[in-house]
Order: structure tokens, then C-alpha cells, then sequence
């Protein structure tokens, strides 16, 4: 296989190699349903329920909050919609943002289609929300607010623990999609104050496929998927103990990494890099402070973003969502955030990881000085 220089964390990660290990019995040997109680299926009970414990370590929840999914989507979707739908006595209304991802706001439009009113609150130019807006919004009949951890695009971290204080105050479920944060940065559930949480399991080192939902003991919520009384009745299905075990290491790797602290210093210098090249021809969204340690989003101002990188093509980032690769259009969440389309429409997405080094960073800076250079874009 080709290999150039990754810089797409955010849209995936390697598996991590504890991941990889703690799989490889379960591919072989270790075949029992972990649903059945005999010598077969108990090695594989317990292996799930290690892995839920390292997962709750990480968010610093009790392992029974912790439920198994296929992925984020799966897990944004359980909150929005399971909330919902054990809640319609109760109220109607929802309060997300304008820059959420797609997996927590087509569910909420999807539900308005079957009467839910849907308050999507506008951000800044840095892409945060405002709480004292959330609070505004918030009515007798708001059951759920979800408002994600950090962006994916820009990186930009939202104030959950103070929309989690007003959230709490009003007695409404509050969820966050934190995807993006988990492993990153510090995304306990106390700290945070939230009373649901989605992980995505290819953000944080393990497969594609799994992820995990926490819910908060005492939260009303409808199971997403029914059949059988499996994840304590909360998601029907034969457990994943492939994916289940690789998430819980990953999960337990991440614990040493949280803060970035390296690939903060990195990601910094290649905007300084970026900035003594091409002066203020590059602009940066989201917010300079608050932002993931990994994540540097810029506009070549004056350039299509897709065209900045068709001139990399040794380099793997992102015109903005991966989602979205390949939009010729201006960003959702640029737009919401009111960057220029003369601006946006040259947005790269640079996000770094754990092994990215230096060297690749100044390699990408000298090919962007001569393909920049090349085609009227002066350095």
C-alpha cells in the first residue's frame, strides 16, 4: 500500500497495538456467545465486562452506564432518539447547535417529522455556543439538550460543564457527542457533568464499527435496538467481543494520552510554520485556545481547499468533515460559524495524532511553500 504523510486523525486512527492484541484470542480460541453459561460463553462475559470497565475508567462512570454500540452514529442516535421517545409524555423539545455533526442532527430532524420541535442555537465566529443561549431556549417541555464536546472540523471545545449546570438546574437530559474528545482531552462524565456520552472507537485507536454510549444511572431512555435482553436490556444483540475487548484496550491506552501535550507543541509550531510561509493569506478557524490539541483548521485565502491538497497528494487530510470529503461547497460549519465563503472555500483540516512527527510537518510545509508558490499563491 502507498504511504505518504497522515494528518487525519479526526476522520480515523490506527488501531493502536494493545488493541490489536487483545483481539487476536477472540479471532481464534475464544468463540463462545458471552450470552450463554457454560465454558464456552463465560470467557467471553468476561472479557466484555473487562472491557466495559475500561471504558468507564476512562470517562470516569460506573461500568454499567457503559453500553456497547456499533459505532458513534449508533450512540448519538440511542441519545436523541431514546430520549425521545421514553420522554413524549413529558415534552417535545429539543435543543442542539448549528454545528453538530450529522449523526446527532439528522436524527433530530428526523424526529421533528414525528413532532418534535427542534431549537438549533447559532455559534460564534470561533464555533461556540453561547450557554446563556441555551438556557434562553430552554421551555416546560424541553426533554433533551445535546451540544457535542468538541467540533470535528475545527476543533473548537464547547462549555459543557456550564451548559450541563444550567441543563441540571432545569432538569433536562443533556448529551454530548464526544467523538472527537475521548482520548484527546479529559471527557469525565462528572467533570462534564453530563448525563449521556457518545464514543466513537476508530477516533480513539480501535476498529471501525464499535463504539459505547454512557448513560447516566436513572436516565429515562428507550433501547435503540430490541430483541433480547442483552447490555442490560438497553441495546438487543449478540455483544461484539472482537471489537468490545480492542475498544476497552484502546481505551485503556488512551488514559496516558489525555491532554496531548507533544502534539500540542507540534500542531502549534506547523501553524507558526504556516503562518511565516504565507502571512495572513492563511486564517484559522475556530477558537485559538479552546480548541482540540490535535486539530489546526485553516483557510488558504484565496484557494479551493480540495485544490491545496489535489497539490499534496503524498498527504492525507481534509477539506473539512470527512463526511463531506470531496464538497465543493462551503462547509455547514463554517457557514454557521459566518466564515467568508471567500475564505472558507480554502479551508484545510490538518489533524494530527500520536506518532506524527516534525519532520512530516516540515516536509508538508516545503511542499506546500512549492506548490503554493507554483501556482500564484506567493510564499
Amino acid at each position: 500500500m502507498r504511504r505518504g504523510i497522515y494528518l487525519d486523525y479526526n476522520a480515523s486512527t490506527p488501531i493502536c497495538p494493545e488493541a490489536v492484541d487483545a483481539m487476536r484470542p477472540f479471532l481464534t480460541d475464544l468463540y463462545g456467545n458471552p450470552s450463554s453459561p457454560h465454558w464456552a460463553g463465560m470467557p467471553a462475559k468476561d472479557a466484555v465486562e473487562k472491557a466495559r470497565g475500561q471504558v468507564a475508567s476512562l470517562l470516569g462512570c460506573d461500568p454499567t452506564e457503559v453500553v456497547f454500540t456499533s459505532g458513534g452514529s449508533e450512540s448519538n442516535n440511542h441519545a436523541v432518539k431514546g430520549i425521545f421517545f421514553a420522554n413524549r409524555g413529558r415534552g417535545d423539545h429539543i435543543i442542539t447547535t448549528s454545528v453538530e455533526h450529522p449523526a446527532t442532527i439528522q436524527p433530530c430532524r428526523f424526529l421533528e417529522k414525528l413532532g418534535a420541535r427542534l431549537t438549533v442555537l447559532p455559534v460564534d465566529r470561533n464555533g461556540m455556543v453561547d450557554p446563556d443561549d441555551v438556557r434562553k431556549a430552554i421551555t416546560a417541555r424541553t426533554i433533551l439538550i445535546t451540544v457535542m464536546h468538541a467540533n470535528n472540523e475545527v476543533g473548537t471545545i464547547e462549555p459543557i460543564p456550564e451548559i450541563s449546570a444550567i441543563a441540571r438546574e432545569a432538569a433536562v437530559p443533556f448529551h454530548t457527542d464526544a467523538a472527537q474528545t475521548v482520548g484527546k482531552i479529559s471527557a469525565d462524565v462528572e467533570e462534564l457533568g453530563v448525563d449521556l456520552l457518545s464514543v466513537a472507537g476508530h477516533k480513539v485507536y480501535a476498529p471501525k464499527g464499535i463504539g459505547a454510549i454512557y448513560i447516566r444511572e436513572g436516565t429515562r431512555i428507550e433501547s435503540f435496538v430490541h430483541g433480547a435482553g442483552h447490555e442490560a436490556g438497553r441495546r438487543a444483540g449478540t455483544e461484539n467481543v472482537l471489537l468490545a475487548v480492542a475498544l476497552g484496550a484502546a481505551c485503556d491506552v488512551a488514559r496516558q494520552w489525555v491532554g496531548m501535550p507533544r502534539v500540542k507543541a507540534l500542531r502549534d509550531r506547523f501553524r507558526e510554520g504556516l503562518e511565516d510561509l504565507f502571512g495572513g493569506k492563511v486564517t484559522l478557524n475556530g477558537h485559538p485556545i479552546e480548541r482540540l490539541p490535535n486539530t489546526l483548521n485553516v483557510n488558504f485565502v484565496g484557494r479551493l481547499g480540495a485544490e491545496v491538497l489535489a497539490g499534496l497528494p503524498e498527504v492525507a487530510a481534509s477539506t473539512g468533515s470527512a463526511c463531506h470529503a470531496g464538497s465543493v461547497t462551503l462547509s455547514p460549519v463554517l457557514a454557521a460559524m459566518g466564515v467568508p465563503p471567500e475564505e472558507g472555500m480554502g479551508a484545510v483540516r490538518f489533524s494530527l495524532g500520536r506518532s506524527t512527527v516534525w519532520e512530516e510537518l516540515e516536509d508538508v510545509l516545503g511542499r506546500l511553500r512549492s506548490n503554493l508558490s507554483e501556482n500564484g499563491h506567493e510564499a
